[in-house]
């Protein structure tokens, strides 16, 4: 044996048998991989511990975000991917690229992460493999479970997802209760520990509802931590999945996803290859920097439309407002309260106080055309209404007849004649299974009578009977949607659909959504002062929203109803919506003649963008207060909004972002020194100054107040 531990040849072979053991056996014997953020602030550990579980935990600037935190999915009637494993391969990669988006708040967003790819192989299971890939940026953290094709998994029924999210501490949190089919609710504001004994209180009573029995929480998640880290989390790119909620340890400060089921209680159907949406946490110490993230648009895939010049931006009034105040019109044309399709509406009992009429419809054609607009929207054009609600049933409306009072072909060519759009309402009353089979005769029918958009409607119970709004039949349909609107060259835009998660990127169409509680309940009890200021921070991480701003007559009684019922904001903060809620769909949503009693406010919603080169995000407190700058699209006109809770605050605004070394007018849209949410909520002053790249600016705003500011050259002499 001496002789050949001496011999230089029998020493290199082994040397080499040696290493090429040690590689082969290396994935074995890593159990962790460790990677930071392009800038470095950020740390992610992967690991796996007992029985081969894996875990991650997540640090900001050596701060604890994630402690160590379970992942895994269970399989129903199959092995799980709970445990048993162990790392055959990993690979970590850099991307640094940028792209433009059809619409949004950026002409170009930079798209720059360091990836970990880890493939886990369960030995007991015939080596069946699944890979978790993490995506760090330099605003958070993206990671999800991919599932490739293999010999021994084919298909699988998923039981529950259990990835944790275990928090560092008892942090502020902004929530609402967790739900399968709405998310319409109020925001509370409370301590991760106070969430259970908050439960019962945050879960009012709204339409079509199935609260989840465990102390839960809906995404985006919003938190501030005691050492000043803001902490948000959600999901990107919900796609053939259930959307996912999350289960509260009050004790432990611990999150656990909580997946929507379906009739029979599965959570999802998988075939392989696949993937579960992108599990989102973003996070840093400047609350302004979350509102700037673009990580999860960065997380969707990018359109493959071939052609995106039919998709533009719109600003829109419509016939909607006066259902929701004074009684003053119904969706409804008759009286009756049980109808079918294919009767003749034509001999109902006329109620009265139907909205869609040909003479309603033109008035708001005509004050579209005289005001810039680009679009009408009209609820309750089409047969069905008289019973639509409540009663759970499918053949509900046919999306192509109207009612006697509503004429299709003489309302588009007078739209046409003015250069106006009529933006057509699809709403399914939740009957998604009937919108399905009727979906093409009803885009082709917008498509010969020139209806660019649609809004969809999906209130009520859900049918398939059983299935849940947020459900992965549910979150296909939406897709389905989008899809075939696309085929017909339609831009949809969604109410009482699963909130958004970027998909806008992917299917560019599909621009605008509701999926949060908009100005229709400032009508319904009213929405609380701070609300608007939580909203960018949750509801807006996702996508645009059709929040539908604008109301100018906020004192509701002024319609003789008998109740005391008012929006709570001042008239300017009105007017801020329209740059601190971001949406290329932008609605003025109040009734035409309201706005004509205020032509120098109602100016700013004439003016303002709904497209846009930069944004820029000045001030912000989740809960408190949102300052924003934004530069319209192509444009050298920059807008300002600004909003304050129930609190009144002084905003202290810079102008730097304006190009260096010219002058512009700002028209200031302010609320008035006696102006308040609950008191002279019509209390505004207009100013104009010049500003430039130097300019500071201290700007009072009242309770439930804001204000609003546009930005011009100064006109050459």
């Amino acid at each position: 044996m001496h002789k050949y531990l001496m011999n230089p040849n029998y020493k290199k072979k082994a040397l080499r048998f040696i290493t090429a053991f040690l590689v082969l056996l290396s994935p074995l014997l890593v159990t962790s991989q460790t990677i930071t953020s392009p800038d470095k602030n950020f740390s992610l550990q992967f690991e796996l511990k007992e029985n081969g579980r894996p875990y991650y935990s997540l640090t900001y600037k050596d701060k604890p975000v994630i402690k160590s935190s379970k992942l895994g999915i269970e399989v129903k009637d199959a092995p799980s991917f709970m445990d048993g494993f162990t790392i055959s391969k990993s690979a970590q990669l850099t991307s640094d690229t940028s792209w433009e988006p059809v619409m949004g708040e950026e002409k170009t967003i930079r798209n720059h992460y360091n990836e970990l790819e880890v493939t886990l192989a369960q030995s007991q299971n015939n080596n069946r493999i699944i890979k978790l890939r993490f995506r760090l940026f330099n605003d958070g953290l993206g990671f999800r479970y991919e599932f490739p094709k293999q010999a021994d998994l084919n298909y699988f029924v998923i039981k529950e997802e259990h990835t944790e999210f275990n928090l560092a501490g008892n942090h502020k949190i902004f929530w609402i209760p967790g739900d399968y089919d709405t998310n319409e609710y109020a925001y509370t504001t409370s301590k991760i520990a106070e969430i259970p004994a908050l439960q019962k209180k945050a879960t009012i009573e709204i339409n079509a509802q199935q609260p989840i029995s465990k102390p839960s929480v809906q995404t985006p998640s919003m938190m501030k931590s005691d050492n000043g880290l803001y902490i948000n989390i959600h999901e990107a790119a919900l796609i053939n999945y259930p959307a996912m909620q999350l289960e509260v340890d009050a004790s432990s400060f611990k999150f656990k996803s909580h997946l929507v089921p379906d009739a029979v209680g599965n959570k999802g159907y998988m075939q392989t290859d696949t993937q579960t949406p992108w599990r989102t946490i973003v996070v840093s110490d400047k609350a302004t920097d979350i509102l700037a993230s673009k990580l999860i648009l960065n997380l969707n895939e990018p359109t493959k439309y071939k052609d995106v010049s039919w998709i533009k931006p719109v600003k829109y009034i419509g016939v909607w407002w006066e259902y929701f105040v004074a009684g003053k019109s119904t969706w409804a044309y008759g009286k009756e309260n049980n109808v079918k399709l294919g009767q003749d509406f034509s001999k109902l009992t006329p109620n009265g106080k139907h909205g869609a009429t040909n003479e309603r419809v033109i008035h708001y054609i005509d004050f579209a055309a005289k005001n810039g607009f680009d679009a009408v929207l009209v609820e309750g054009w089409n047969v069905g209404w008289e019973d639509w609600i409540g009663n759970w049933k499918e053949e509900v409306f046919d999306f192509v007849t109207p009612y006697p009072d509503f004429d299709v072909a003489k309302l588009r060519d007078y739209a046409a004649s003015k250069g106006v759009k009529i933006i057509m309402h699809h709403e399914t009353s939740g009957s998604a299974t009937n919108y399905e089979r009727r979906l093409d005769r009803a885009f082709q029918f917008m498509k010969d009578n020139n209806y660019g958009a649609v809004k969809t409607g999906y209130v009520g119970q859900i049918i398939p009977r059983g299935e849940h709004h947020d459900g992965q039949w549910m979150v296909n349909h939406y897709i389905n949607v989008a899809e075939r609107a696309a085929d017909y060259k339609i831009m949809v835009n969604s109410h009482e659909a699963v909130r958004p998660t970027g998909l806008h990127r992917t299917y560019p169409n599909w621009f605008a959504q509701e999926s949060a509680r908009g100005t229709e309940f400032e009508a319904m009890g009213g929405l609380n002062p701070d609300h608007t200021t939580i909203l960018p921070f949750t509801r807006l991480m996702g996508g645009p929203m059709d929040f539908t701003p604008g109301i100018f007559q906020t004192d509701l009684t002024y319609y003789n109803t008998g109740g005391n019922q008012h929006v709570n904001t001042t008239l300017a903060k009105q007017l801020a919506y329209y740059v601190t809620m971001y949406s290329p769909l932008q609605m003025a949503a109040d009734i035409p003649e309201n706005y004509d009693r205020f032509p120098d406010a109602f100016q700013f919603i004439k003016d303002v963008a709904v497209d846009w080169d930069n944004t820029y995000v000045l001030e912000a407190e989740p809960g408190d207060y949102v300052t924003i700058a934004r530069k319209a699209k192509g444009k050298n006109e920059w807008f300002v909004g600004s909003v304050t809770d129930e609190n009144s605050r002084t905003a202290n605004l810079k102008f730097d972002y304006l190009p260096k070394g010219k002058k512009y007018i700002a028209t200031i849209y302010a609320d008035g020194k006696d102006a308040s949410w609950n008191g002279k909520q019509q209390s505004y002053v207009v100013s104009t100054m010049k500003v430039d790249s130097k300019t500071t600016l201290k700007q009072f705003m009242a309770p439930g107040g804001g204000f609003a500011i546009s930005i011009k050259e100064v006109p050459a002499k």
